[in-house]
This record gives C-alpha cells, sequence and structure tokens, in this order.
C-alpha cells in the first residue's frame, strides 16, 4: 500500500478530521506534499555533501569525521529552513558545534 493512502485512510478514521474534498483530492494533496519534501531533503543533502567536500582535506565518506560533519550540516541547513532537527537516539551527540 503506498504512503499516501495509508495517511489518507488513517485522517478518514480519525473523528478529529473533517473532509471538505473528496477522498481522491486528499490523497493527491499528500503525495504533492510528500514529494515536495522529499525534493527538499535531496537539496539539504546535496548541499551537506557539498559543504562536506569543499573542506580543505579530504574527509571520507562513511568515516567517523564524515558522520559528524554530515549530521551537524544536516541539523544547521534544517535549523536554517526553520525546521528543528532532533537527533535519533542513534546519533552520537558527543562533539562541540563551532
Amino acid at each position: 500500500m503506498r504512503v499516501s493512502h495509508v495517511v489518507t485512510d488513517y485522517l478518514v478514521a480519525s473523528d478529529d478530521v473533517e473532509f471538505v474534498e473528496d477522498r481522491a483530492t486528499i490523497r493527491q494533496n499528500i503525495v504533492d506534499i510528500l514529494t515536495a519534501l522529499l525534493k527538499e531533503e535531496e537539496q539539504v543533502d546535496a548541499q551537506v555533501r557539498q559543504k562536506i567536500s569543499s573542506q580543505k582535506k579530504e574527509i571520507l565518506e562513511g568515516s567517523e569525521e564524515w558522520d559528524v560533519l554530515y549530521r551537524r550540516y544536516y541539523a544547521e541547513e534544517l535549523r536554517r529552513m526553520g525546521i528543528v532537527h532532533q537527533p535519533s537516539e542513534r546519533t552520537n551527540t558527543n562533539f562541540t558545534s563551532s
């Protein structure tokens, strides 16, 4: 089942949501919103990777240093966009930001 269908079904089942559009229109709006969010995420990822690759020294992807910088720069980009980033429990936060 597609994500848009799952979200639509969830909203339909909720007593807190009242629809003024038909189900297909709601589902298409969900698809449009998710597509836009994924495009934004791709742009943030590309910006972060560019920032890491522009460092004076080469930082190999997959290294601990690369991972720390990626998380830091990704969070910075999200904050810049007005999105609060909550690190996952797997995220190592034992570093200081500059």
